[in-house]
């Protein structure tokens, strides 16, 4: 099902607000009521990149990864998986309750003990999109604080220090996104996610040093964002050991595949 650009402009802003107003198990019921699981049906390659990428630029949180893991699976969606984290570990990102306190305490995720294996490349771009919308977000923080803070006589974002930080952030994360809009298999989506980790590493490492001090204060909005990096980033594999996991795959195929037609 193809969706027009005004449709999918109107379908953004109304999903913005809505994710700007509510969030967790609030946002999941709200994104319920706005056809998320028949969008996810019947235009997932629209669905998934927008609604993933406001819930990085939102800071809005929702346990919809669960719907497109069961959907590749085979499975009705509306319900939790097991899902494979960082190191090993197992964890369950419920659809309801108090945050748990395994990955911080902001997010409703719970360890346990193991999982059933499940496709991944869904969740994984999924997930990719996410981290995009979460560096985009920490990028306009450190953008606009920039233009604002002003020491000896200019805003800071005249220094080429800056300049610097902020440029390699947006190469980043512009990578990421066209490594997710390309992902198109298995190992494209493995690819996309680990691409997207790094990229929301990097725009937390210079935004953070963009901000300075103020970056570090419960005020400001930067640090909820990397955190929120910080916990995306191990679920279903860490940029770390996707890459190895994919440096595996082409020894054992002896070649590496063509992953975009150029």
């Amino acid at each position: 099902m193809s969706v027009d650009t005004e449709s999918l402009q109107l379908l953004e802003e109304g999903l913005r607000k809505t994710m700007a107003a509510a969030s967790g198990a609030e946002l999941d019921a709200a994104l319920s009521e706005l056809g998320w699981l028949e969008m996810l049906d019947e235009m997932p390659d629209a669905a998934i990149p927008l609604v993933f990428r406001l819930l990085g630029e939102t800071g809005a949180h929702a346990p919809v990864l669960n719907d497109v893991v069961l959907r590749a699976a085979g499975h009705d969606e509306g319900a939790t998986v097991p899902l494979p984290y960082a190191g090993g570990a197992w964890v369950v990102w419920e659809r309801t309750g108090p945050p748990g306190s395994a990955l911080g305490d902001d997010l409703p995720i719970q360890r346990v003990t193991d999982g059933t294996p499940v496709p991944l490349a869904e969740g994984r771009r999924a997930l990719g999109w996410w981290l995009v919308g979460a560096g985009r977000a920490m990028l306009a923080l450190a953008r606009q604080h920039a233009l604002d803070r002003v020491q000896f006589g200019r805003p800071v974002a005249s220094f080429q220090a800056i300049r610097h930080r902020l440029a390699e952030t947006l190469v980043a994360i512009e990578g990421a996104e066209a490594t997710l809009v390309a992902a198109s298999d298995e190992l494209g989506c493995l690819l996309a996610k680990a691409a997207a980790g790094q990229a929301a590493l990097t725009a937390a490492r210079h935004c953070q040093q963009v901000l300075g001090g103020i970056g570090f204060t419960a005020e400001h909005e930067l640090h909820r964002h990397v955190k929120r990096a910080l916990v995306l980033e191990g679920l279903l594999g860490s940029a770390r050991e996707l890459t190895k996991e994919a440096g595996a795959i082409v020894r054992a195929q002896g070649s590496v595949p063509r992953l975009v037609q150029l």
